[in-house]
């Protein structure tokens, strides 16, 4: 099973231990994109502050935030793991996984990332903040900027397995499942089912431990339709909507009755 994610907006401080290796994260393929898009944030950072912090839609209260991403080549890392915080990374909790739950995890969790463009929560990588709703000067759209180094290297990344998309839109936007990936690829939705609508934190936090859940389990699904069992299994209530047409993607609403 290949899990994508989305990052968080709040990160944890960078590591005091070795700067970024960018040939060490995984995904080589992407590298080359990888380092075009760090140089130009770099680079924007280190000049015109006030224009950076506008680029990055930053408020006055994160002005700390274009300093942290001017010295991104020489910051300390750590792994992904432990940089993404927020609502869904505090309920999947990985640090508490045991020894089996965290080689699944390592072998199954992808993060995506508007500077990174995807990485593994075992890569090492400094705190930075750069959304992938920006739109660098040299690069534009940042979403639009990633499709092709993805379609590249995301099918082969995802092989036969099953795909699990928990990614918000802005990080959909950089790769879309097609053909066979996209017949393996199951997207969710968490509803709070009295109002069958989706509310934030709570859709988040829902996601984080639908990920413990699977990980704690070691439930394997090979498909969509084994996830919906699986997860009925493991005490979800689940609806799924197999796709009408060939090449599609299923859609999953994880039903919740309390919002917490």
């Amino acid at each position: 099973m290949l899990v994508l994610l989305p990052p968080s907006e709040g990160k944890a401080a960078s590591g005091r231990g070795a700067p970024l290796k960018t040939d060490s994260l995984s995904l080589p393929g992407l590298t080359a994109a990888r380092e075009t898009v760090l140089g130009e944030l770099v680079d924007l950072c280190a000049g015109d502050e006030e224009k950076a912090r506008e680029v990055l839609g930053l408020s006055e209260g994160l002005r700390g935030e274009v300093a942290k991403n001017a010295e991104l080549l020489t910051a300390g890392a750590r792994p992904a793991g432990e940089i993404y915080t927020g609502v869904l990374y505090d309920a999947l909790d990985l640090a508490s996984l045991d020894a089996a739950a965290k080689r699944r995890a390592a072998r199954s969790l992808l993060v995506f990332s508007g500077l990174w463009g995807a990485v593994r929560v075992t890569d090492r990588i400094p705190s930075y903040r750069c959304s992938m709703g920006v739109k660098l000067p040299g690069l534009g759209a940042l979403g639009a900027y990633w499709r092709a180094p993805m379609a590249q290297v995301l099918p082969e990344a995802a092989g036969e397995r099953l795909v699990l998309d928990l990614r918000s839109s802005a990080y959909a936007a950089a790769w879309k499942p097609k053909g066979q990936v996209a017949e393996r690829t199951a997207t969710v939705r968490v509803l709070h089912a009295p109002t069958r609508k989706v509310v934030s934190h709570f859709n988040k936090a829902t996601k984080g431990r639908i990920v413990r859940s699977l990980l704690t389990s070691g439930s394997a699904p090979s498909g969509p339709a084994e996830l919906v069992e699986a997860l009925r299994d493991l005490g979800y209530e689940v609806e799924a909507e197999a796709p009408a047409k060939a090449g599609r993607a299923w859609s999953l609403d994880v039903l919740v009755d309390e919002i917490h």
